[in-house]
């Protein structure tokens, strides 16, 4: 199902960039792990031109960040979600 949702998800016109910061190694960014291993292919398939950048860094708390028309910017903790819960997130930020 998962799988499904990233190929059905197509980020809606005021989404400019997703930036997704992550930490390689810590329990709270398994999901965002998970969610890139399993997740990512499909989505940027989906929006080819669209950029997703992926930030690691060491010990930091996971987030993700929408950058919509005219710079405004929204921001959500990834902390401890599944992968599951990051797309819900993630789908939210992309219809908004």
């Amino acid at each position: 199902m998962a799988a499904n949702a990233a190929k059905a998800l197509r980020f809606g016109s005021r989404l400019k960039e997703l930036r997704i910061h992550l930490c390689q190694k810590t329990p709270a960014s398994q999901g965002v792990r998970e969610f890139i291993e399993n997740q990512y292919v499909p989505i940027k398939q989906n929006n080819p031109s669209f950029p997703i950048l992926i930030r690691e860094c060491s010990d930091i708390q996971p987030r993700v960040f929408a950058r919509y028309e005219f710079g405004q910017e929204t921001s959500s903790s990834l902390s401890n979600l599944s992968s599951e819960e990051v797309m819900k997130v993630i789908s939210k930020m992309a219809t908004a």
